[in-house]
């Protein structure tokens, strides 16, 4: 199957999954924010758009426990912040094939998806927690301990921007 079958697969059984950024920024409403979401097996970091959809601010890291807590507190969030979309980061191998750490956020998104009508896409990940943790240790030349609780957060505004640019390019163009 290839990967345009498997999303399609996946936006048939849950629909508000949608296949580009640029889908996902048509039904976002006026006002509303994006909101990134890095999902690890024991945290998810959180970050935030700006209403415009220029700019991605790292917000906040939630420890993992079971599902439904989990999605409980993700809506709680959605709904204080005016988030309209989420762009999920999708941990893709570097030969570009979706091993089993993508199958669990692929099941997250869908699992989410079945809890909220918020719309989401997946936006491919690879090197950004590598590159925000080579920020941390060079740039920022930050302590282990304080790089491990940044790092979730920052790398989901990674991702986020990422999208966030694209928008932006397939305005201008």
């Amino acid at each position: 199957m290839s990967r345009l079958d498997k999303r399609r697969l996946l936006a048939y059984e849950a629909p508000m999954i949608v296949a580009t950024v640029q889908e996902l920024a048509g039904t976002v409403g006026r006002g509303r924010r994006l909101m990134g979401l890095d999902v690890g097996s024991k945290t998810i970091g959180l970050a935030l758009s700006d209403p415009s959809l220029t700019v991605a601010t790292p917000m906040d890291t939630i420890r993992r426990r079971k599902f439904t807590r989990d999605a409980a507190e993700l809506i709680g969030i959605f709904e204080q912040r005016s988030v309209g979309g989420l762009v999920i980061g999708l941990p893709v191998s570097m030969d570009g094939t979706e091993g089993p750490a993508c199958q669990s956020v692929r099941q997250f998104g869908a699992n989410l998806s079945a809890k909220t009508d918020l719309p989401m896409t997946f936006w491919d990940e690879r090197l950004s927690t590598s590159a925000v943790e080579r920020f941390l240790t060079d740039e920022a030349d930050l302590s282990r301990g304080r790089r491990a609780e940044l790092v979730d957060k920052m790398a989901a505004a990674y991702i986020l921007q990422g999208a966030l640019d694209r928008l932006t390019s397939a305005r201008l163009s």
